[in-house]
């Protein structure tokens, strides 16, 4: 009996521990959180606007333009992956993982070959395990984005995008990563970045009259210059909301393990009580069983 009151309290104490690392993880997470999303919102007017003026000149300049032309034939296309560089976030890296890997069954379905750039060591490592090659791997950067990263992400994806698929360019990008909707809610998102596909300018009434533009020099020097932009807020809007849902993610994995270890250190604390409880009441038995037998030997 007195070992297994041990157990008890050595598993309570171990729960302790384990609620002491995770709450303290959970109240970093909550004051990442702030920073992260301030971010986001002061990103997102931006990469609307830029959004907006690209599907402008678009629609209006009546020209066809590598970026915004769709290609007769699609022989390959890239798929951007946005995981963290850590864990202990619940179901954050899987679900995006999973989300790529049902986008690139149904990219092969329609018979192109698809090749991987990766983003986050969750998704290297998710690669590297299955022996899987990736075109080019960036980590270390996850948690707190910045735009240099974008940047070097979206010079790497436009300089494939515009070679020949036969000398191992790409037809077409697309980005998966993590949407942050709520401290509780976040959502894979799949985007085609290229050949452009605009769907953020519907979401505003006011932004269904387009401008109209004229252009100087010309067209397709203002698309040149113009659509990589457009990639690169696009690339580091994804990069934030990444980032915004991985500390949301941590806060809300971190709360429940917490709310578990307290379960743990209850239901243990009754185990132990009740153990202690049959040893004190072993212990009496035993003293008045004595007492009786040397009475009855007197």
């Amino acid at each position: 009996m007195g070992a297994q009151l041990r157990v008890y309290r050595q598993k309570i104490k171990s729960a302790q521990t384990t609620k002491k690392i995770t709450k303290a993880m959970e109240l970093i997470a909550a004051s990442r959180i702030q920073k992260a999303q301030a971010r986001v919102k002061a990103s997102t007017p931006y990469s609307r606007a830029i959004t907006r003026a690209v599907s402008a000149v678009a629609t209006y300049s009546n020209v066809d333009h590598v970026l915004t032309t769709e290609p007769e034939t699609i022989e390959r296309a890239a798929v951007v992956i946005l995981t963290s560089d850590r864990g202990l976030a619940g179901a954050f890296n899987s679900q995006v993982l999973r989300e790529a890997e049902e986008l690139s069954e149904l990219l092969r379905s329609q018979g192109k070959e698809v090749v991987y750039f990766l983003v986050g060591r969750k998704a290297v490592g998710y690669f590297q395990f299955r022996r899987r090659a990736s075109e080019q791997q960036w980590t270390g950067s996850s948690e707190n984005p910045e735009f240099e990263l974008a940047k070097e992400i979206s010079d790497v994806v436009l300089e494939a995008f515009l070679r020949d698929a036969s000398d191992g360019g790409v037809d077409e990008i697309h980005i998966v990563y993590n949407r942050f909707v709520s401290m509780m809610t976040q959502t894979p998102e799949v985007v085609r970045l290229l050949p452009l596909e605009v769907v953020e300018g519907v979401e505003e009434p006011d932004a269904t009259v387009q401008p109209l533009y004229e252009f100087e020099p010309d067209v397709e020097t203002v698309l040149d210059s113009l659509l990589p932009v457009y990639i690169e807020s696009r690339i580091f809007n994804a990069l934030l909301q990444s980032a915004a849902a991985k500390h949301a993610a941590t806060q809300k994995a971190m709360k429940s393990a917490s709310d578990n270890a307290d379960k743990l250190i209850i239901d243990y604390t009754r185990l132990a009580n009740n153990a202690r409880q049959a040893e004190i009441t072993q212990q009496i038995s035993e003293i008045v069983g004595g007492a009786d037998a040397l009475a009855a030997a007197e």
